[in-house]
Protein backbone atom coordinates (compact mmCIF):
# COMPACT_ATOMS: atom_id res chain seq x y z
CA UNK A 1 0.00 0.00 0.00
CA UNK A 2 1.31 3.64 -0.45
CA UNK A 3 2.44 5.53 2.00
CA UNK A 4 0.21 8.01 0.65
CA UNK A 5 -3.01 5.94 1.43
CA UNK A 6 -2.02 6.33 5.13
CA UNK A 7 -3.19 8.71 8.00
CA UNK A 8 0.04 11.36 8.42
CA UNK A 9 -0.70 12.81 12.15
CA UNK A 10 -1.25 16.29 11.84
CA UNK A 11 1.34 19.26 13.64
CA UNK A 12 -0.02 19.59 16.71
CA UNK A 13 1.05 21.80 19.81
CA UNK A 14 0.86 20.01 22.65
CA UNK A 15 0.70 23.48 24.39
CA UNK A 16 -2.68 24.49 24.26
CA UNK A 17 -2.35 28.08 25.60
CA UNK A 18 -0.01 29.97 27.46
CA UNK A 19 -0.75 32.85 30.03
CA UNK A 20 2.88 34.15 30.86
CA UNK A 21 4.75 31.72 32.35
CA UNK A 22 1.72 29.24 32.70
CA UNK A 23 1.36 26.61 29.85
CA UNK A 24 -2.17 24.54 29.51
CA UNK A 25 -0.97 21.15 27.90
CA UNK A 26 -3.05 18.84 26.29
CA UNK A 27 -1.65 16.00 28.42
CA UNK A 28 -2.80 17.95 32.08
CA UNK A 29 -5.90 18.99 30.33
CA UNK A 30 -6.89 15.41 30.13
CA UNK A 31 -5.80 14.37 33.84
CA UNK A 32 -8.32 17.89 34.35
CA UNK A 33 -11.24 16.08 32.78
CA UNK A 34 -10.09 12.79 34.62
CA UNK A 35 -10.57 14.33 37.99
CA UNK A 36 -13.92 15.83 37.06
CA UNK A 37 -15.76 13.06 35.75
CA UNK A 38 -14.54 11.13 38.33
CA UNK A 39 -15.88 13.47 40.81
CA UNK A 40 -18.85 14.00 39.39
CA UNK A 41 -19.91 9.71 38.79
CA UNK A 42 -18.19 9.66 42.47
CA UNK A 43 -21.73 12.19 43.55
CA UNK A 44 -23.73 10.04 41.41
CA UNK A 45 -23.28 6.45 43.79
CA UNK A 46 -22.39 8.87 46.83
CA UNK A 47 -25.53 8.24 48.24
CA UNK A 48 -25.12 4.39 48.12
CA UNK A 49 -22.74 4.72 51.16
CA UNK A 50 -22.46 6.15 54.35
CA UNK A 51 -19.62 9.11 53.17
CA UNK A 52 -20.49 12.66 53.19
CA UNK A 53 -19.03 15.08 50.49
CA UNK A 54 -16.26 16.51 52.56
CA UNK A 55 -14.91 12.70 52.57
CA UNK A 56 -15.35 12.33 49.25
CA UNK A 57 -13.85 15.63 48.35
CA UNK A 58 -10.92 14.16 50.49
CA UNK A 59 -10.61 10.88 48.92
CA UNK A 60 -10.64 12.05 45.31
CA UNK A 61 -7.76 14.67 46.00
CA UNK A 62 -5.33 12.24 47.94
CA UNK A 63 -6.14 9.73 45.44
CA UNK A 64 -4.81 12.38 42.67
CA UNK A 65 -2.15 13.31 44.54
CA UNK A 66 -1.73 9.53 44.93
CA UNK A 67 -1.52 9.51 40.48
CA UNK A 68 0.80 12.04 39.55
CA UNK A 69 3.20 11.02 42.67
CA UNK A 70 3.17 7.34 42.04
CA UNK A 71 3.27 7.48 37.98
CA UNK A 72 6.13 9.94 38.60
CA UNK A 73 7.98 7.55 40.79
CA UNK A 74 6.74 4.19 38.88
CA UNK A 75 8.11 5.56 35.32
CA UNK A 76 11.54 6.25 36.67
CA UNK A 77 12.03 3.09 38.58
CA UNK A 78 10.21 0.82 36.26
CA UNK A 79 11.52 2.38 33.44
CA UNK A 80 13.92 5.25 33.64
CA UNK A 81 15.83 3.42 36.14
CA UNK A 82 19.30 3.82 34.87
CA UNK A 83 18.87 7.55 34.42
CA UNK A 84 18.23 7.75 37.89
CA UNK A 85 20.83 6.17 39.21
CA UNK A 86 23.27 8.61 37.38
CA UNK A 87 21.00 11.31 37.95
CA UNK A 88 18.81 10.91 41.07
CA UNK A 89 17.33 14.34 40.62
CA UNK A 90 16.01 12.95 37.45
CA UNK A 91 13.20 11.96 39.27
CA UNK A 92 11.81 15.31 40.38
CA UNK A 93 12.60 16.69 36.84
CA UNK A 94 8.23 16.34 35.82
CA UNK A 95 8.51 18.83 33.22
CA UNK A 96 10.96 16.49 31.04
CA UNK A 97 7.91 13.93 30.76
CA UNK A 98 6.86 10.12 32.03
CA UNK A 99 4.17 8.61 33.64
CA UNK A 100 3.68 4.97 34.45
CA UNK A 101 -0.21 3.66 35.17
CA UNK A 102 1.17 1.06 37.12
CA UNK A 103 3.28 3.21 39.48
CA UNK A 104 -0.27 5.61 39.83
CA UNK A 105 -1.94 2.14 40.87
CA UNK A 106 0.22 2.15 43.83
CA UNK A 107 0.21 5.85 44.22
CA UNK A 108 -3.92 5.16 44.27
CA UNK A 109 -3.65 2.04 46.31
CA UNK A 110 -1.47 3.99 49.20
CA UNK A 111 -4.16 6.42 48.74
CA UNK A 112 -7.21 4.32 49.52
CA UNK A 113 -5.46 2.51 52.34
CA UNK A 114 -4.88 6.00 54.28
CA UNK A 115 -8.50 7.36 53.89
CA UNK A 116 -9.82 3.33 54.15
CA UNK A 117 -8.92 4.49 58.27
CA UNK A 118 -9.68 7.70 57.35
CA UNK A 119 -12.80 7.17 56.71
CA UNK A 120 -13.30 4.17 59.67
CA UNK A 121 -14.05 1.99 56.28
CA UNK A 122 -12.12 -1.15 54.75
CA UNK A 123 -9.59 -1.13 52.32
CA UNK A 124 -11.60 -3.22 50.04
CA UNK A 125 -14.99 -1.19 49.93
CA UNK A 126 -12.67 2.07 49.26
CA UNK A 127 -11.46 0.16 46.11
CA UNK A 128 -14.63 -1.24 45.21
CA UNK A 129 -15.86 2.50 45.33
CA UNK A 130 -13.69 4.37 43.22
CA UNK A 131 -12.39 1.41 40.68
CA UNK A 132 -15.68 2.34 38.53
CA UNK A 133 -14.65 6.02 38.30
CA UNK A 134 -11.35 4.96 36.70
CA UNK A 135 -11.11 4.19 33.57
CA UNK A 136 -12.26 7.60 31.83
CA UNK A 137 -9.70 9.20 33.32
CA UNK A 138 -6.94 6.19 31.81
CA UNK A 139 -8.98 6.72 28.50
CA UNK A 140 -8.93 10.78 28.83
CA UNK A 141 -5.32 9.95 29.12
CA UNK A 142 -4.94 7.75 25.90
CA UNK A 143 -6.26 10.78 24.25
CA UNK A 144 -3.51 13.07 25.60
CA UNK A 145 -0.83 10.67 24.37
CA UNK A 146 -2.31 10.53 21.04
CA UNK A 147 -2.08 14.12 20.60
CA UNK A 148 0.77 14.60 21.93
CA UNK A 149 2.02 12.34 19.04
CA UNK A 150 3.96 10.14 22.10
CA UNK A 151 3.87 5.86 22.89
CA UNK A 152 3.10 5.11 19.36
CA UNK A 153 2.32 1.68 18.39
CA UNK A 154 4.59 -1.26 15.92
CA UNK A 155 4.22 -0.77 12.27
CA UNK A 156 1.81 -2.08 10.22
CA UNK A 157 0.25 -2.06 7.13
CA UNK A 158 -3.46 -1.66 7.98
CA UNK A 159 -5.68 0.64 6.32
CA UNK A 160 -6.19 2.99 9.56
CA UNK A 161 -1.99 3.28 10.38
CA UNK A 162 -0.96 6.98 11.13
CA UNK A 163 2.45 8.08 10.69
CA UNK A 164 3.63 9.75 13.68
CA UNK A 165 5.90 12.57 13.41
CA UNK A 166 9.47 11.15 15.12
CA UNK A 167 8.40 7.79 14.78
CA UNK A 168 10.43 6.92 11.88
CA UNK A 169 7.88 8.03 8.98
CA UNK A 170 6.87 4.58 9.28
CA UNK A 171 2.89 3.29 9.20
CA UNK A 172 2.28 2.44 12.91
CA UNK A 173 -0.54 0.76 15.32
CA UNK A 174 -2.84 3.74 16.84
CA UNK A 175 -2.26 2.12 19.72
CA UNK A 176 -3.18 5.22 22.43
CA UNK A 177 -6.80 4.93 20.87
CA UNK A 178 -6.74 1.13 21.40
CA UNK A 179 -6.14 1.56 24.64
CA UNK A 180 -8.64 4.15 25.12
CA UNK A 181 -10.90 2.49 23.66
CA UNK A 182 -10.46 -0.78 25.57
CA UNK A 183 -8.71 0.70 29.08
CA UNK A 184 -11.18 3.39 28.88
CA UNK A 185 -14.61 3.11 27.48
CA UNK A 186 -14.60 -0.42 27.24
CA UNK A 187 -13.66 -0.87 30.91
CA UNK A 188 -15.79 1.71 31.97
CA UNK A 189 -18.96 0.44 31.18
CA UNK A 190 -17.94 -3.37 32.19
CA UNK A 191 -17.35 -1.83 35.91
CA UNK A 192 -20.33 0.49 35.74
CA UNK A 193 -22.87 -1.57 35.16
CA UNK A 194 -20.75 -4.89 37.33
CA UNK A 195 -21.35 -2.46 39.96
CA UNK A 196 -24.46 -1.21 39.99
CA UNK A 197 -25.59 -4.16 41.75
CA UNK A 198 -24.93 -5.44 45.28
CA UNK A 199 -21.31 -7.27 44.71
CA UNK A 200 -19.47 -9.06 47.26
CA UNK A 201 -16.87 -6.85 48.73
CA UNK A 202 -13.78 -6.96 46.71
CA UNK A 203 -15.04 -8.15 43.50
CA UNK A 204 -15.64 -4.72 41.76
CA UNK A 205 -11.69 -4.11 42.50
CA UNK A 206 -10.91 -7.68 41.45
CA UNK A 207 -12.82 -6.98 37.73
CA UNK A 208 -10.83 -3.81 37.47
CA UNK A 209 -7.26 -5.20 37.94
CA UNK A 210 -8.61 -8.37 35.83
CA UNK A 211 -10.04 -5.97 33.24
CA UNK A 212 -7.50 -3.50 32.84
CA UNK A 213 -4.24 -5.87 33.23
CA UNK A 214 -6.05 -8.07 30.64
CA UNK A 215 -6.62 -5.15 27.92
CA UNK A 216 -2.79 -3.85 28.82
CA UNK A 217 -1.66 -6.79 28.17
CA UNK A 218 -3.32 -7.26 24.60
CA UNK A 219 -2.63 -3.48 23.25
CA UNK A 220 0.82 -4.40 24.41
CA UNK A 221 1.30 -6.32 21.15
CA UNK A 222 0.24 -3.66 19.19
CA UNK A 223 2.54 -0.73 20.81
CA UNK A 224 5.77 -0.14 20.30
CA UNK A 225 8.32 -1.40 23.10
CA UNK A 226 10.33 1.39 25.05
CA UNK A 227 13.47 1.59 23.22
CA UNK A 228 15.99 0.90 26.04
CA UNK A 229 14.30 -1.91 27.14
CA UNK A 230 12.96 -3.62 24.10
CA UNK A 231 10.95 -7.40 25.00
CA UNK A 232 11.82 -9.94 27.63
CA UNK A 233 11.59 -13.26 27.17
CA UNK A 234 8.72 -15.05 24.95
CA UNK A 235 8.39 -11.59 23.20
CA UNK A 236 6.92 -9.42 26.62
CA UNK A 237 7.37 -5.76 27.09
CA UNK A 238 8.14 -3.91 30.36
CA UNK A 239 4.14 -3.23 30.69
CA UNK A 240 3.17 -7.30 29.92
CA UNK A 241 5.28 -8.20 32.58
CA UNK A 242 3.99 -5.24 35.82
CA UNK A 243 0.17 -6.35 34.75
CA UNK A 244 1.05 -10.72 34.96
CA UNK A 245 0.90 -9.39 38.73
CA UNK A 246 -2.78 -7.32 38.29
CA UNK A 247 -3.87 -10.42 36.32
CA UNK A 248 -3.23 -12.61 39.11
CA UNK A 249 -4.31 -10.36 41.85
CA UNK A 250 -7.40 -9.65 40.35
CA UNK A 251 -8.58 -13.28 40.05
CA UNK A 252 -7.51 -13.62 43.38
CA UNK A 253 -9.24 -11.19 44.74
CA UNK A 254 -12.62 -12.01 42.71
CA UNK A 255 -11.98 -15.64 43.99
CA UNK A 256 -12.14 -14.18 47.70
CA UNK A 257 -15.11 -12.61 47.20
CA UNK A 258 -17.32 -15.03 45.63
CA UNK A 259 -15.89 -17.74 48.37
CA UNK A 260 -16.92 -14.99 51.12
CA UNK A 261 -19.80 -14.24 49.67
CA UNK A 262 -21.25 -12.97 53.15
CA UNK A 263 -19.27 -10.28 52.97
CA UNK A 264 -21.53 -7.47 50.92
CA UNK A 265 -21.25 -4.07 49.52
CA UNK A 266 -23.00 -1.79 51.70
CA UNK A 267 -26.06 -0.26 49.95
Amino acid sequence: MEQSSYLVFPSIDPVIFSMGPLSVRWYGLMYLVGFIAAYLLAQKRLSQTSWSREQLSDLLFWSFVGVILGGRIGYVFFYQFGMFLDDPLYLFKIWAGGMSFHGGLLGVLAALFWRAKCMNTTFLRLGDFVAPLVPIGLGAGRIGNFLNAELWGRSTDVPWAVIFPNAGNIPRHPSQLYEFALEGVLLFIILWLYSAKKRPVGAVSGLFLLGYGSFRFIVEYFREPDAHIGLYQMGLSQGQLLCLPMIALGIGLIVRAYTRGKDRVEQ
